[in-house]
């Protein structure tokens, strides 16, 4: 991971969820986070955010800020972070062009707020924070799509969200072949957003 941290990735097809994995997640969803501890016990976390933050915790160089006021306001932007991916979500499921400009509306307003909430390069100043890294899974799914989104605003004072973001970090996270994946899934799905992205 990208605090040097090892560990072994497992993809799931979340079109055929494995029983295993399904036995795993209370949700349903990914990420999972297997943890074994040196008693021998194993332990599963889920949810982004707690992972993330579970990860920050046990690494060196911490990503949220000490002060216990500016860090839960930097937890509040993550989860912000978690349900915007949450409306990208409805937006790439939209059934038809009403539903998809109303769902692209709700998200170009959620992309007008984060801008005056920030406070320097990244998301808190000078350095890369947890914030910035919970919004690179958002610009990973604007950048192929952005032509046809019909939002014009999004996040920009941030180093993540104008790509400088470390590039390992953002690929490991996504897989390398994650733009074809999308790709397939655009093309495939049966929202009003496939025949956008068709034309």
């Amino acid at each position: 991971m990208g605090k040097g941290s090892t560990y072994q990735r497992i993809d799931i097809n979340l079109a055929n969820k494995p029983d295993r994995f399904l036995s795993m997640s209370p949700t349903g969803k990914t990420p999972l986070l297997r943890v074994r501890v040196d008693q021998g016990a194993e332990h599963i976390l889920f949810e982004s955010a707690v992972i993330a933050e579970y990860l920050d915790e046990i690494a060196p160089s911490p990503l949220l800020p000490a002060d216990p006021l500016v860090r839960a306001r930097h937890r509040a932007w993550v989860e912000f972070a978690s349900s915007t991916l949450a409306d990208i979500a409805k937006l790439y499921t939209a059934p038809d062009q009403s539903v998809y400009q109303a769902k692209a509306e709700m998200l170009r307003r959620r992309f007008t707020q984060v801008e005056p909430a920030s406070t320097g390069p990244w998301f808190g100043g000078e350095r890369l924070s947890l914030v910035d890294a919970a919004f690179t899974a958002i610009f990973r799914y604007w950048t192929p799509s952005s032509g046809c989104w019909g939002c014009n605003s999004r996040p920009t004072s941030r180093r993540s969200a104008d790509g400088t973001l470390p590039t390992a970090v953002s690929t490991e996270r996504s897989g390398r072949d994650h733009p074809a994946r999308l790709d397939v899934f655009m093309r495939t799905s049966n929202g009003h957003l496939a025949v956008l992205w068709s034309q």
